[in-house]
């Protein structure tokens, strides 16, 4: 491979987050131009972000020495999409492994997006402050240098388990309902914040047994002034006597008020009467960008459309994935289809995988996302609200004031599970694992690590930390506690998902 190796930077399409990650950026490029250097490579750097698509095209498409792209905060991934497809030089995904900074989740992101426009890719990444200490990182680099790939074990990766013939005759008898009726999905605007590893559109989704109807999100603002006052006064007190406990004004939030939350339950109500109108079963819900300066963030809504316990519920949840993710509210909306068949609470909750550390022998994943966690996760109780905290969502991010829908998930078996685009087609991937309770301390510096407004979940996904972040296809994940693994890889097969498993014991 050339000896001579470009480095860039993706960024995410706001200005602030980029300035605030600049020297952590800055601290993981020279870290890195100082391993290519000990590996006898030239490095040089395309300076500046690269924040907008056509900055991608018109800064990357031309350059044919090998690619590096640093990853080192959230970032868009067409930002590196777009200027490197058509082009088949080396690219590399190279990542800090922070919770703080959280690059490892641009990576995944922007790794699936590459993959579903079948762009080849490698990734790399080091928790190490030092890289060139760190020598497997240096070993794998080489292996990139010379080779323009790297190439990671698979034992934990497969394509069957075994399942029984009960698992088979439930996963059977959903796929005759998805049959005998098509699911619709809602979909509120389109994807967020360049994931479009999480759109499949019509054409793929109707040969797996689903179909979308798109929204405007303008139309929130629209329904929404048409909601009686006394409707949103009904839910807020809902909400209240449930037990959600609202932290309005608290932390220098001033903004943060009842009537913040009243207007997320405006958009709540709005929503739910569209889902009526259009008989949908399920939603995607763009949440950031678009409506941010209109309008509060969407968490608060999407947490409750989550929950059975909900304002004007018909007794069950309406699976709603955030950012209007399709790889999240396909496999959310069959899980949750499994459980209910099985007699087991139907609530089905959208996670980052976010960071992640040793703890007590085995690795944890902190999985923590801004919206879509239902209220389940932390009391275990379909009737309540117990256990929600909703906390103004950092007004760095959303101007607009609003609530997140936030708690402590409770320990417990999960089966998890995640669609995405590969060669053209869809698969799936199916997992278990548990949720762990921590000690309060680690609990609190994990979180506090991380982003302490968001619903959390620390998580043993059942493989080692490496396996997934040199295999997994997504910053996403969909989590359900309860055993329904076996009957989610029957039915995933039976309505044509190719399937993959990711387990230490396939």
């Amino acid at each position: 491979m050339a000896k001579k190796i470009a480095l860039f930077w993706p960024g995410d399409g706001r200005t602030l987050p980029n300035e605030l990650a600049l020297p952590a950026v800055r601290q993981a490029t020279a870290q890195l131009e100082r391993a290519l250097r000990k590996l006898g490579r030239e490095p040089w750097l395309i300076e500046g972000f690269i924040a907008k698509p056509h900055e991608s095209i018109e800064r990357l498409s031309r350059i044919e020495d090998p690619l590096i792209a640093v990853c080192v905060h959230w970032f868009y991934a067409p930002h590196t999409t777009d200027g490197v497809c058509g082009n088949d030089n080396p690219l590399l995904l190279a990542s800090n492994f922070s919770g703080q900074w959280p690059g490892l989740v641009g990576l995944l992101n922007t790794g699936a997006c590459l993959e579903s426009l079948g762009r080849r890719f490698s990734r790399i990444w080091t928790e190490a402050q030092d890289w060139t200490a760190d020598p497997v990182f240096m070993e794998r680099l080489e292996e990139w240098c010379e080779t323009g790939r790297i190439r990671y074990p698979e034992e934990e990766v497969s394509y069957q388990a075994p399942v029984s013939l009960e698992a088979v005759r439930t996963a059977r008898a959903v796929a005759d309902e998805v049959r005998k009726r098509r699911i619709l999905i809602l979909m509120l605007g389109d994807t967020s914040m360049g994931m479009i590893n999480g759109y499949f559109g019509p054409r793929l989704l109707n040969r797996h047994g689903f179909t979308e109807h798109k929204v405007d999100q303008a139309w929130i603002i629209d329904r929404g002034r048409q909601i009686a006052r006394a409707r949103i006064e009904d839910a807020l007190r809902f909400v209240q006597d449930r037990g959600v406990i609202f932290h309005w004004g608290e932390n220098g939030a001033s903004d943060f008020t009842e009537d913040a939350t009243r207007e997320q339950l405006r958009d709540y109500l709005a929503v739910l009467d569209l889902a009526r109108e259009y008989h949908a079963d399920c939603i995607g819900w763009q949440y950031q960008l678009g409506l941010i300066p209109l309008r509060p963030p969407s968490d608060f809504a999407e947490g409750l459309f989550n929950s059975v316990c909900r304002p004007e519920s018909d007794g069950g949840t309406i699976v709603c994935a955030t950012e209007a993710d399709q790889g999240n509210v396909i496999p959310m909306e069959l899980m949750k289809r499994l459980l209910k068949a099985k007699g087991l609470h139907e609530g089905v909750f959208f996670h980052d995988v976010r960071w992640g550390a040793e703890w007590d022998g085995r690795f944890v994943w902190v999985l923590l996302n801004s919206g879509s966690t239902g209220a389940y996760a932390f009391n275990h109780d379909a009737n309540t609200l117990h256990g929600v905290h909703s906390w103004r969502q950092p007004a760095l991010y959303f101007p607009t004031p609003g609530g997140t829908f936030a708690g402590e998930s409770l320990p417990g078996s999960i089966t998890w599970a995640r669609s995405y685009i590969r060669d053209g087609a869809l698969w799936m991937d199916v997992g278990q694992g548990e949720v762990i309770k921590l000690p309060e301390a680690t609990r609190d510096q994990w979180w506090h690590g991380t982003t302490r407004e968001w619903p959390f979940m620390a998580a043993d996904l059942g493989i080692r930390r490496d396996t997934l972040m040199a295999h997994y296809l997504s910053n996403h994940i969909a989590v359900a506690y309860g055993d329904i693994f076996g009957e989610m890889v029957a039915l995933s097969q039976e309505l044509g998902f190719r399937v993959r498993i990711l387990s230490r014991h396939p």
